[in-house]
């Protein structure tokens, strides 16, 4: 019986801090990222300072909020994928998960990806939350990955290149206002990695 109360607790959390979130966003696209402080983001919240850390320990976080599930979506998408393909393909089918669960407003993340490519703060912010996710999308792949001697660190290379891959399109497609086909793009970067075919 206990369980419905804490989910309920959580659902609740996660509306509050996407709502702080969203009215943060806005102040720092009028503001600027570097000029707004805490005491900033509470008022225009309309809540106290206090508040508003218990639910956000840095400015990074606020902007960076809405990547938090990225590593849970590519590791769900790769344990779903039951059709016994290479690593690789999973890999690109499951960072095209990813995309579309970022891709739900299409101004909305090119305005944020532009933020972040403008600031060095959440650059490396970003950065860091990509290594946090590596090791999850890692365990998925050495199930799979051969040599299994190196599994681990076959797997570890894959999942921070098909990493590389998503942020590498993201920030094309962000500097093209959002205009080009990213399953074209997802498909040239992850293509990078293949062997070229000789000619015949």
């Amino acid at each position: 019986m206990s369980a419905a109360p804490v989910g309920t607790r959580e659902i609740g959390r996660h509306a509050v801090r996407a709502e702080l979130a969203r009215v943060a966003f806005n102040k720092f696209c009028l503001t600027g990222f570097n000029q707004v402080t805490f005491a900033d983001l509470a008022s225009a919240a309309g809540v106290s300072r206090s508040t508003f850390l218990r639910y956000f320990g840095t400015k990074e976080d606020v902007v960076l909020f809405v990547f938090d599930p990225v590593g849970d979506v590519i590791a769900d998408a790769l344990d779903a994928d039951r059709t016994g393909r290479d690593d690789w393909a999973r890999l690109r089918d499951a960072v095209e998960s990813a995309v579309t669960f970022l891709v739900r407003d299409v101004q909305e993340l090119v305005t944020i990806l532009g933020l972040i490519d403008q600031t060095p703060a959440l650059c490396a912010r970003l950065r860091e939350k990509q290594a946090e996710w590596r090791p999850g999308i890692a365990a998925r792949l050495e199930k799979t990955t051969s040599p299994a001697g190196r599994a681990s660190v076959v797997a570890n290379v894959r999942a921070a290149a098909a990493l590389e891959c998503l942020w590498i399109v993201l920030g094309q497609w962000s500097a093209g206002g959002g205009e080009e086909d990213l399953g074209a793009l997802l498909d040239a970067a992850f293509a990078a990695f293949s062997t070229p075919q000789s000619p015949a």
